[in-house]
């Protein structure tokens, strides 16, 4: 049995170069999705949002692998959609006002069936108080610049001022920010965290 690496079939939203800003068209996805607001750093909300999204998102791999036994597949990375009421704060590096919607993606293969057991599944196996404010939500972006910052989440200002300039140079921003975690960030060094940075545009 091969492992279905989506990160690499969807290389050109999921593995930016740092070298450069991108222009990228965004499909619609299905993800699991949490709202919140505040700092992650000390927010307890953050972290039992993260619990359980990933709760889930292994539990139904895990149902999939069983129900469709020629089928295995690398559980996505976490997915953050940040803004505030005032964009500035996404470059002064004041995370407090920030509001977020935390999410990981879900393949089409995985039936909405089998998510929903495996909530039912979470639920009943372990005490998250995150896991009712789950929902499954086809999500679209469409057009978008990104690129790929390494270093830590602190550090992320310059890059994403560089993003907003390239925008404003041919259009304008809209939608929310949004983060991609690459890096497990338990292991690695801050210095060599990898976090897509990514922001909607107008076209035309």
């Amino acid at each position: 049995m091969s492992k279905i690496d989506l990160k690499r079939e969807l290389k050109h939203l999921y593995k930016p170069s740092s070298r450069s800003v991108a222009t990228v068209d965004v499909p619609a996805m299905r993800f699991l999705m949490i709202d919140g607001q505040g700092d992650p750093n000390n927010s307890t909300e953050y972290a039992e949002a993260v619990e359980a999204l990933f709760s889930v998102s292994y539990v139904t791999k895990f149902s999939v692998k069983r129900s469709l036994s020629a089928v295995d597949y690398s559980v996505m990375p976490l997915e953050g959609l940040w803004w505030s009421d005032d964009w500035s704060s996404f470059t002064s590096g004041d995370r407090s006002a920030w509001k977020w919607t935390m999410m990981i993606m879900q393949p089409d293969f995985a039936s909405d069936d089998a998510i929903s057991e495996a909530i039912d599944q979470v639920r009943t196996k372990k005490s998250l108080k995150a896991i009712d404010l789950l929902r499954l939500e086809s999500f679209t972006e469409g057009f978008c610049v990104q690129t790929l910052h390494i270093g830590p989440f602190s550090d992320e200002g310059p890059t994403i001022e560089r993003i907003h300039t390239y925008i404003e140079s041919k259009a304008k921003l809209r939608g929310k920010h949004h983060e991609i975690y690459l890096s497990d960030i338990r292991r690695a060094a801050p210095a060599k965290w990898k976090t897509v940075l990514r922001q909607p545009m107008t076209v035309g």
